[in-house]
């Protein structure tokens, strides 16, 4: 099963003492890059937060994840003023004013609008409890966001099935036309060779028309392609059916698949062949879109 980088989850829940919100969005990225928005007094939580999303099924993708927590009581929350940096700060701005002769209006709403002169303080033993109430919430949302995930990625999947079976099916009739194309030189071939003859009154060397056919069948030969295509599309569904990330194995693999699409296109010489090589490449394309999206 495979899973779409794009996802969204949000849970909330609220009890007596707190309010909690997590949300967890991703959009599309060749690795993980996982950012945490947490309120100021939780962020010794951050690489918690990160190491737990990886632990529970994110491995790519461009990841947000923003942890609200609003305090509906006060029991708990002591909020302590930083004289130093109080006086600091008033001092600074009595300055200011002096310097500037401005008009004198620092007053201890003025004052307080500056956050810094505040510090909260909070038992050391609260945090496992902090954690463990935020890791609740998160579980929720991560579920939501994990199914997203899947439903968006199983759709994916259908999609690059059905497009990986119509290359398999065309490669199919690229095979036919190739032991057509030679069948139908060597029948040209001969009887060029037997009319030439036949006109300057000299005898058929079989062998030699044998010979010219060989070199001119070796040099269109596709067998060794469409047999390592053959090899790939197997590749492919061993790869889908794996149920780990994939999208970078799927994106390599993809780019072998169109190597060999290309060296077919160049040997052939059957114009339905290169229609059916532009073809294969025109889906290819769609698959490698679709691809970029998966985890």
């Amino acid at each position: 099963m495979i899973r779409s980088m794009t996802a969204f989850g949000r849970a909330r829940v609220t009890t007596e003492e707190k309010d909690i919100t997590v949300e967890i969005k991703s959009v599309n990225s060749r690795y993980l890059d996982c950012t945490v928005r947490l309120p100021r007094r939780y962020g010794f939580l951050e690489d918690k937060v990160k190491t737990y999303a990886q632990q529970n099924g994110i491995s790519r993708g461009k990841v947000e994840i923003y942890i609200g927590v609003d305090t509906l009581s006060d029991t708990e929350v002591e909020i302590l003023l930083d004289d130093a940096y109080a006086r600091g700060y008033i001092t600074a701005l009595e300055k200011l004013r002096d310097t500037f002769g401005l008009r004198d209006d620092i007053s201890v709403m003025s004052v307080a609008q500056n956050r810094e002169i505040f510090t909260t303080k909070r038992a050391e033993d609260d945090q496992e409890g902090d954690w463990q109430m935020i890791r609740e919430v998160m579980d929720r949302a991560l579920a939501e966001f994990v199914a997203a995930r899947t439903a968006e990625g199983e759709k994916i999947e259908r999609d690059i099935t059905q497009k990986i079976e119509g290359i398999r099916e065309t490669a199919k009739k690229i095979a036919v036309y190739s032991d057509e194309e030679i069948k139908a030189y060597n029948a040209k071939l001969t009887e060029r060779i037997k009319q030439f003859l036949d006109d300057n009154n000299i005898a058929i060397d079989e062998a030699r028309i044998l010979t010219e056919s060989a070199i001119y069948a070796d040099r269109v030969a596709i067998d060794e392609e469409l047999t390592r295509l053959n090899c790939h599309f197997g590749a492919f569904y061993d790869i889908l059916a794996s149920g780990e990330p994939c999208g970078r194995k799927l994106d390599f693999l993809l780019q072998e698949i169109n190597r060999e699409t290309n060296t077919i296109g160049s040997k052939a010489q059957c114009l339905d062949i290169a229609k059916l090589v532009v073809d294969i490449k025109a889906e290819l394309e769609k698959i490698r879109e679709q691809i970029q999206n998966i985890e």
